[in-house]
């Protein structure tokens, strides 16, 4: 799979497209084939070496995406493969774990994986946006 990698504190335009690996879900968890990343102002500064903790390079930054379910872990009835999800993820986390996770959310039907992704950003979340429910 391709990451947006920060491999070096910079601008965003120095972020890195790289191969990694693909992840496997585990107990409780979905992959996601990413389609769209929500990244905000802290996610700007981490990369420019200017927030408040200092993650270890490479990280991936950006805590929101939104995505198709690719795989679901042991235990997981719902999401299913070829859902349509917003998910919530670690704001910074290791490339392997970037499309990995147990909080999702269905994507309301017709609705843009660009515009989808920003759905669960705390700027976004000032009761603006209504009728998403979990799973």
């Amino acid at each position: 799979m391709k990451a947006a990698l920060c491999t070096h504190y910079g601008p965003p335009e120095e972020l890195e497209v790289k191969d990694v690996p693909s992840p496997r879900p585990g107990k409780g968890q979905v992959a996601i084939t990413v389609r769209a990343c929500g990244v905000n102002f802290p996610d700007v500064l981490l990369i420019q070496d200017k927030y408040q903790f200092k993650p270890a390079l490479p990280f991936a930054p950006g805590g929101e995406i939104a995505g198709i379910v690719k795989e679901a872990g042991e235990g997981v009835t719902n999401p299913k493969p070829g859902d349509a999800v917003i998910a919530s993820i670690a704001m910074v986390d290791s490339p392997r774990k970037r499309s990995l996770t147990p909080r999702c959310i269905a994507m309301p039907e017709g609705l843009d994986f660009a515009v989808a992704s920003s759905f669960l950003s705390p700027m976004a979340r000032r009761g603006t946006h209504s009728g998403i429910a979990p799973f």
